[in-house]
């Protein structure tokens, strides 16, 4: 059993859904045999009777979206939690408030994505166009289409990524489709990709790609197909079975992400936001073998990651171990370089090398990693300057 200078408890505060899918209370039995007491916050009741913590996991998403809705409930359970955490600085919070809130809003995510993809220079990824649609006015959104260089077929999203209706999705293919939009969301040319879908799962030290189904090829232009309704959660599940995820006689399979890339977007995302639980859905365009960033999700569920709980528990250990050598928190670090390896229980999927990350506070969004990221392939030192936001609305393709 681990040996602390002092018992540690740490805080989880999840919905009942997520807490029964991540299975919460075998988890917590397994932190008993480290020496670590967990406990379910309830944010209806004082925290601080709860209290106190050492570390708090937390996913406030749906909470978030709904205060944003003027939901009076919400709002007050949120400002309570806040409130809490910023009068116990000395928390470790996995992860830190604004990092969520960004990334609760796929326009937002996507200035993200288009930032990160900026420090590659072109080289691993590409960068499908997209624009933000406030307006179901068909003629103002074939002029944003046609300024922003945006090609059929689309794919739209709502802006909201997080909740059920999240998982919702349109693709449209000509003009007459564009009926089918329901603002705000966000429009963005379709890449053809073999019906292939990886997803990173990052978890502290430790990340995870698992290849995924996903929608089938379609002939670039505008044609006279219907509109496509569709839940990108169904479609991507591992045992999914759907017409819309067949590939072609000839589509070859896309080799994944490489160690390296992986290393360069984890430590990239980390270093713009300080998450430590988070997921990313990457595609290869079929045409020029590179890269796409489609999403990035806060704290995925996880979904065929049996390293899940071990990850996450070696993850707090570091933590909370950096805390006891430096309880002020000054120079802690989230995550640790460590070896990578192979998840033989995956089929097609790895672990390989962790990153570099910061995770403690609420603001903290200009962190830099102090470590080169290191593993089965040293990567190189890619170190993430403050990023400037593109102008709102436009991102253009670099598919080319």
């Amino acid at each position: 059993m681990q040996t602390w200078l002092k018992a540690k408890r740490v805080g989880f505060c999840l919905s009942d859904k997520k807490k029964k899918k991540l299975n919460l209370l075998v988890f917590a039995e397994l932190c008993r045999t480290r020496g670590i007491e967990v406990v379910q916050i309830d944010l209806t009741r004082s925290i601080e009777e709860q209290g106190p913590f050492d570390l708090i996991v937390h996913k406030l998403s749906d909470l978030m979206r709904d205060a944003t809705q003027n939901d009076t409930q919400s709002q007050q359970l949120v400002q309570k939690f806040q409130d809490y955490v910023e009068a116990h600085p000395q928390i470790i919070l996995l992860d830190p408030l604004p990092a969520m809130r960004r990334l609760s809003d796929r326009f937002q995510s996507y200035k993200l994505i288009q930032e990160l993809q900026a420090q590659d220079k072109g080289r691993w990824f590409c960068n499908p166009p997209y624009l933000e649609l406030a307006t179901a006015n068909q003629s103002e959104i074939l002029l944003q289409i046609k300024e922003q260089n945006l090609t059929f077929p689309l794919i739209c999203k709502t802006r909201v990524a997080q909740g059920s209706s999240s998982h919702d999705m349109a693709l449209i293919f000509n003009e007459d489709g564009l009926r089918d939009v329901t603002p705000p969301c966000v429009l963005q040319s379709f890449i053809n990709h073999n019906a292939i879908l990886y997803k990173i799962f990052v978890i502290g030290q430790s990340y995870f790609v698992a290849k995924r189904p996903s929608l089938r090829n379609f002939a670039v232009g505008q044609s006279d197909q219907k509109t496509i309704f569709f839940n990108s959660h169904e479609v991507s599940k591992p045992e999914s079975c759907s017409h819309l995820t067949e590939r072609g006689e000839g589509d070859r399979l896309p080799s994944g992400p490489s160690d390296r890339i992986i290393q360069f977007i984890s430590q990239g995302l980390q270093a713009a936001l300080g998450l430590s639980l988070f997921g990313v859905d990457v595609i290869v365009d079929n045409k020029t073998s590179k890269l796409a960033l489609i999403d990035i999700n806060a704290f995925p569920g996880y979904e065929g990651v049996p390293e899940f709980f071990s990850a996450l528990l070696n993850h707090m250990e570091a933590l909370l171990r950096e805390r006891e050598r430096d309880p002020q928190g000054q120079g802690l670090l989230a995550n640790r370089p460590g070896a990578g390896r192979w998840c033989r229980d995956l089929p097609e999927a790895w672990s390989p090398a962790p990153i570099s990350n910061c995770a403690n506070g609420l603001a903290s969004e200009g962190w830099e990693p102090e470590e080169a990221p290191t593993g089965k392939r040293a990567a190189e030192s890619g170190r993430f300057q403050d990023f400037s936001l593109p102008p709102a609305g436009l991102c253009q393709s670099t598919c080319e």
